[in-house]
């Protein structure tokens, strides 16, 4: 088949943000899909490669065709603002910081006062911390093996002006 070929499977390695951009450089993508039982095993002779979307099983491989097309897609060129792909959850081994939207307080809960500060390199540092902090509380796992193998290290302290 022309293209790079994809068999959707819970048998193939886990699917991740570094593999959606390595998937995102090809040019052509042909994702297969199993029902059910899965495959007849001599298809997996003409896959690229096996990618599963962990370690549970579904009745057909559709969803997970769907997802790592959302996943590829949104990082090619002109699909969504480049400013939305830039500093997203498992770039850099962390979760993404917390994000806010209006209004500035809601029901006790108000947006960090750093936010609205206007010194871009302060919130920089607190984007930084509090993904770290995120990353501590519900993915620990991150840290210990980062995203892509490498282990994901502290924030770096910066001088104050």
């Amino acid at each position: 088949a022309d293209g790079h070929v994809i068999l959707l499977d819970p048998s193939g390695m886990p699917f991740n943000q570094k593999k959606a951009r390595e998937l995102s450089r090809k040019d052509h993508l042909v994702l297969v899909c199993g029902h059910y039982e899965g495959f007849d095993a001599r298809i997996f002779h003409y896959a690229d490669e096996v990618i599963s979307l962990g370690d549970f099983v579904m009745t057909g491989g559709e969803i997970a065709a769907m997802a790592v097309s959302d996943a590829v897609v949104r990082l090619l060129p002109g699909s969504i603002r480049r400013e939305s792909t830039d500093e997203e959850s498992f770039d850099d081994g962390l979760l993404e910081y917390p994000q806010y939207t209006k209004p500035r307080d809601f029901e006790g809960h108000p947006v960090p006062e750093i936010l609205f500060s206007g010194n871009h390199e302060a919130v920089r540092q607190w984007r930084k911390e509090a993904a770290l902090e995120r990353t501590k509380e519900y993915r620990p796992d991150l840290l210990r093996q980062g995203s892509g193998g490498e282990t994901a290290e502290e924030p770096e302290e910066t001088e104050k002006d």
